[in-house]
């Protein structure tokens, strides 16, 4: 069995929703979406669909854009109701979510622990001299606000600091319940480290791409893997002997069509076994 992963795929863009049908199958293996894969509840009921026809199983954690809430949306779920909803979504292609049992599989190096997360961000990943209240003001002056500002709404949390933190203290409680000898693919969509977390491009951006309160998780949880997406650059980096994989496709301009996008799954990279990053 093998691992795949693939995040952003980002299929409300007709280009990469039509070079997703091309994907092709892998009846044996396993496959990591690591969110972003489109806005709207519709088009993730269709992915899903596609996808669960090409692989064994299914693996899915949000990102930002399934979160949005569009303000002329027939429905205007939005927070914790519209993650639960996008969550039955997933459950009825047997699609494996944050909100399930971790799944022991038997992969290639040995027994891995799948760990979906979905944990948010907090604002976190910004210079020191930028306060919490001045980020909005500071990322603007480069035109780097995220669009969640508008359209992703927190509630019933007072804002997404506060969704945050009790996403990541109910996903370390859970993730303390496993054992500790047990390799983790830790999988979520904002990168888990702050050092990773940079976009040459719009380094503003930061703010909104993940949260301090990960800072060690790979070392604490014992990961093998740690897989990401967000930031639309593919690449992998070892911190303490882990492989911290970004997995995106992106928007059309950002990938290759003639290539189709089953050149851009990532075959998930373990740490070799007997290295601990404990």
């Amino acid at each position: 069995m093998r691992l795949w992963a693939l995040s952003d795929l980002h299929v409300s863009h007709p280009e990469n929703r039509v070079a997703l049908e091309g994907l092709p199958a892998f009846p044996d293996d396993w496959l990591i979406l690591g969110g972003d894969v489109t806005t709207g509840m519709h088009r993730l009921d269709w992915c899903f669909r596609r996808l669960t026809a090409k692989f064994r199983k299914v693996v899915w954690v949000p990102g930002n854009h399934e979160l949005w809430t569009s303000p002329d949306a027939a429905s205007r779920l939005g927070g914790v109701a519209l993650y639960e909803r996008l969550v039955e979504i997933a459950r009825l292609h047997d699609v494996l979510t944050p909100e399930d049992p971790y799944a022991v599989v038997q992969h290639r190096s040995g027994p891995v622990l799948i760990v979906p997360l979905f944990l948010l961000y907090d604002y976190s990943f910004r210079p020191k001299h930028v306060q919490r209240d001045e980020v909005v003001r500071w990322a603007r002056e480069t035109g780097s606000v995220c669009s969640d500002e508008l359209v992703l709404k927190p509630d019933p949390f007072p804002d997404r600091e506060s969704w945050c933190a009790a996403r990541c203290k109910d996903a370390a409680a859970r993730l303390a319940s496993y054992p500790a000898d047990l390799p983790k693919v830790l999988i979520n969509h904002f990168p888990l480290e702050e050092q990773h977390a940079v976009l040459p491009r719009i380094p503003r951006f930061t703010p909104w791409c993940g949260t301090r309160r990960t800072h060690g998780w790979h070392r604490h949880f014992n990961a093998c893997a740690v897989v990401y997406g967000h930031l639309h650059i593919r690449g992998t980096q070892w911190l303490d002997g882990v492989p911290f994989q970004e997995v995106s496709l992106g928007y059309p301009h950002q990938w290759d069509r003639r290539q189709g996008v089953g050149a851009y799954l990532r075959e998930v990279a373990m740490a070799p076994r007997g290295v601990t990053s404990r």
